[in-house]
């Protein structure tokens, strides 16, 4: 786990992300990002200097199929308050809407509804699991289809909630998010929604994937070049 604390406390210290005193929910989709940060972070609050207290919640879509009996158990193991909240965003999606692009209402709705679950259980504070590929995809989306140089950022304050968003996975890429979990023999649970395939993201993924093999570091310098422009926030706070 030490492979992932190391780059998680840096994220965390850069972005001055978690102050004395925080309760802090990470959104649990199951996936492999989130569950490494919810061990991660639980883990990192066991010696970090400021004390903060974390909480796991995930939204139960009704999507036919999931199964969270894993992160239960996980959650049990390592002694970390978690919540499922059941939701019928499934049903909205496909059912109601019967959305031909659903992927962006889906998002939409889980936001909603996590900054809701969060709010109702006292905590005003979200993890969420981007990793710096997310980081890099969101940026390259941005620019090759709105023609604007932007990402979400490490820190985000909605204030209409009253909430604010970290993202301590930042300074790991997806590869090492998976070793991590292989490693860590962490549960990971498969999404079987429908639209789950091939998408704007998954096009950048392999866009990025080309340019580092003609030009090694190319993702590096695009991530430092974020940094030191400090667009969207990304400048660390911290040296």
């Amino acid at each position: 786990m030490q492979k992932a604390l190391s780059p998680i406390r840096r994220a965390v210290q850069d972005y001055n992300m978690i102050n004395d005193g925080d309760k802090i929910a990470v959104g649990v989709s199951g996936g492999k990002d989130s569950v490494l940060l919810l061990v991660a972070l639980k883990r990192l609050s066991m010696f970090y200097p400021k004390k903060f207290e974390v909480t796991g919640i995930t939204l139960d879509t009704n999507t036919p199929g999931m199964d969270f009996t894993p992160i239960q158990r996980l959650c049990d193991k390592e002694q970390i308050p978690y919540i499922i909240k059941k939701t019928r965003i499934y049903d909205i999606v496909f059912n109601v809407r019967k959305e031909q692009n659903p992927c962006s209402l889906c998002a939409n709705l889980r936001r909603g509804a996590l900054n809701n679950a969060a709010l109702e259980l006292g905590i005003s504070k979200l993890a969420l699991g981007h990793h710096n590929d997310d980081v890099l995809e969101t940026f390259m989306m941005n620019l090759i289809h709105e023609g604007r140089l932007g990402c979400f950022s490490p820190v985000t304050y909605l204030d209409r909630k009253e909430i604010t968003l970290i993202r301590p996975l930042i300074y790991m890429t997806e590869g090492e998010v998976r070793s991590c979990v292989k490693r860590n023999d962490l549960p990971v649970i498969s999404n079987p929604c429908p639209a789950n395939g091939y998408t704007e993201r998954q096009e950048m993924k392999e866009l990025l994937y080309s340019l580092e093999k003609d030009y090694k570091g190319v993702k590096d310098r695009i991530f430092g070049a974020m940094q030191r422009s400090g667009i969207d926030n990304w400048a660390p706070e911290i040296k």
